[in-house]
């Protein structure tokens, strides 16, 4: 199971590329990259969707594009830092983490008598 996971942030850390490309791409170079990145993106989180639940999935993989794309516009392309942004990131990343440990829960059923 630990392995669709892998693969739902390995698809994120794409979507912050492609996101950034969209913005930033200048050269034929990087907007290969950037078309790159979203078809990578896109083949490799259905497959995780085979296997996890799709609403966490989505959930997890948007979370963690979101807080990724911030933290690289703010590192790398001098975005201003703003304190609220980051702690409303960081309850974000708090909520991604806790679905995902909630995922991995195993579900109880109720045994109708």
């Amino acid at each position: 199971m630990n392995r669709y996971w892998s693969l739902v942030v390995l698809a994120a850390v794409f979507e912050v590329g492609w996101v950034s490309g969209l913005k930033h791409a200048e050269s034929i170079l990087e907007w290969s990259l950037t078309i790159g990145a979203t078809v990578i993106t896109f083949i490799i989180l259905p497959i995780t969707a085979k296997y996890l639940p799709i609403g966490t999935v989505y959930s997890v993989f948007a979370g963690l594009g979101t807080v990724g794309t911030v933290l690289v516009e703010m590192i790398f392309f001098e975005e201003p830092f703003n304190l609220l942004k980051v702690l409303l990131i960081g309850t974000l990343l708090i909520g991604v983490v806790g679905l995902k440990i909630v995922s991995n829960q195993p579900e109880t059923s109720k045994d109708v008598a």
